[in-house]
């Protein structure tokens, strides 16, 4: 099986309020196989996001390597760079970042039409998504008509609708009650197995990371197998 991540010996640093730095991530090395699902614990302030946000090219690291699918994005330019999160990364942010005047059909079909797919297909393809999480009901509202597990699973229907090979999510539970949690979170790791999709996600919960097929822990800027 190939690997859909790889990152060797990747460090981040942050200006301190000192004058000096903040050593954030010390030599981090990780490797995520097609279809499987990692997850990275620790807690707040660890550095969970940072780690996510360079491991899908949202932000460079000072230091390391990151390999998406095979290809060295040290390597790539920034056209190639927006290409390959376009074409296969899916993110689900903490909030869910619904664009305000779109239901949620439109919400979830817009990767698809940034894309160039036409209006037909990426409206079926974004429906086909809602009705596998069960939000085909609420295709026609809007995020403020949403409840915030509505509203996330309408995130992880726009992060699949591309057909990604990796999916990231940042603690896409954090802000639900425990009873909308535990629905996304079943949703979201049915969907990622469903679709056959590598998913990599951080949670300081430690009963939603054991859920994955290996779980890691961030601390003190080092992954280490739990």
């Amino acid at each position: 099986m190939s690997d859909a991540l790889r990152l060797e010996n990747i460090h981040k640093s942050f200006p301190s309020p000192s004058g000096g730095s903040l050593s954030i991530l010390s030599g981090i090395d990780l490797c995520v196989k097609e279809g499987e699902i990692a997850a990275i614990e620790g807690r707040s302030g660890s550095g969970k996001s940072t780690l996510l946000y360079i491991a899908a090219l949202l932000s460079p690291p000072d230091s390391g390597t990151v390999e998406i699918l095979g290809r060295d994005a040290s390597c790539m330019g920034m056209k190639e760079r927006l290409d390959i999160r376009r074409r296969s990364i899916g993110f689900v942010f903490q909030s869910s970042l619904l664009l305000a005047d779109f239901t949620a059909l439109e919400n979830a079909a817009m990767p698809l039409l940034i894309q160039g797919m036409s209006r037909k297909n990426a409206y079926s393809r974004a429906l086909e998504m809602l009705r596998m999480l069960d939000l085909e009901d609420r295709k026609d509202h809007r995020p403020d008509k949403l409840s915030g597990g509505e509203k996330q699973r309408v995130a992880i229907a726009r992060a699949l609708s591309a057909e990604p090979a990796l999916i990231f999510a940042d603690e896409p539970t954090g802000s639900l009650d425990e009873k909308s949690a535990g629905c996304v979170e079943d949703m979201l790791l049915s969907a990622a197995r469903t679709a056959g999709a590598a998913l990599v996600y951080v949670t300081h919960n430690p009963e939603f990371a054991a859920r994955a097929d290996r779980t890691f822990l961030l601390s003190e800027g080092r992954l280490s197998d739990v």
